[in-house]
C-alpha cells in the first residue's frame, strides 16, 4: 500500500459515516475514548496515522469485498439468466460472530460487514443492473430452514436460507 494522506476532520467523520458507525463504535474498533474520535471529527485533534491507515485498510478490505463479489455475479449471469439476490446479512455482532467468524479479523463489527453488504448491493445494480435484497439472518427461522432440509451450518446453506426469504 502506499504512503496515506492524512485525513482531515471532515474526511474522518465522512469515513465513519460510510462504515455506518456511531462515534462510540468508531472508538471501540480504534481502541480509543470516544472524546477523541469526537475531537477529530471536530478539527481539534488528528486522528493518530496509525489508525488512519487501520480505517483505510478497512475501507480497502471493503471495496476489494465489492470488487470481487460483483466480478463473480458478473461472471454468472454471463452463463445463466440475470435474477434477484439475496445477501444475508448480520443484525447483532453476537450472530456475526458465531455464524461468519471468517470475515472477524478483517472486518471486525458487524456494521463494517453490513456496509460492504450495502455497498455491493448498490454496485449490482448500479454497474450490473442486478436487483440484491439484504436479508438479516433469523437464526431460529434459519436453523428450522436447515432441519427441515437436512443442511448443516455453512455459507452456501445460510446463501440457501436466504434466497427462501426473497
Amino acid at each position: 500500500m502506499s504512503k496515506i494522506t492524512p485525513m482531515n476532520a471532515i474526511e474522518m467523520q465522512c469515513l465513519r459515516q460510510s462504515f455506518a458507525l456511531s462515534t462510540a463504535q468508531m472508538a471501540e474498533l480504534t481502541k480509543v475514548g470516544e472524546a477523541e474520535v469526537i475531537s477529530w471529527e471536530n478539527g481539534e485533534a488528528e486522528a493518530p496515522m496509525k489508525i488512519q491507515k487501520q480505517l483505510t485498510e478497512i475501507d480497502d478490505t471493503i471495496e476489494m469485498q465489492v470488487l470481487n463479489t460483483t466480478d463473480g455475479i458478473e461472471a454468472l449471469f454471463k452463463t445463466e439468466p440475470k435474477r434477484r439476490l439475496a445477501f444475508v446479512v448480520y443484525p447483532s455482532q453476537a450472530i456475526y460472530t458465531q455464524y461468519n467468524p471468517e470475515f472477524l479479523s478483517s472486518l471486525p463489527l458487524t456494521e463494517l460487514y453490513n456496509t460492504a453488504a450495502w455497498r455491493i448491493k448498490k454496485e449490482c445494480k448500479i454497474v450490473l443492473d442486478v436487483e440484491v435484497t439484504l436479508i438479516p439472518l433469523d437464526v431460529e427461522a434459519y436453523k428450522a430452514y436447515r432441519a427441515d432440509n437436512n443442511m448443516s451450518e455453512s455459507r452456501e446453506s445460510r446463501a440457501k436460507w436466504a434466497k427462501t426469504q426473497l
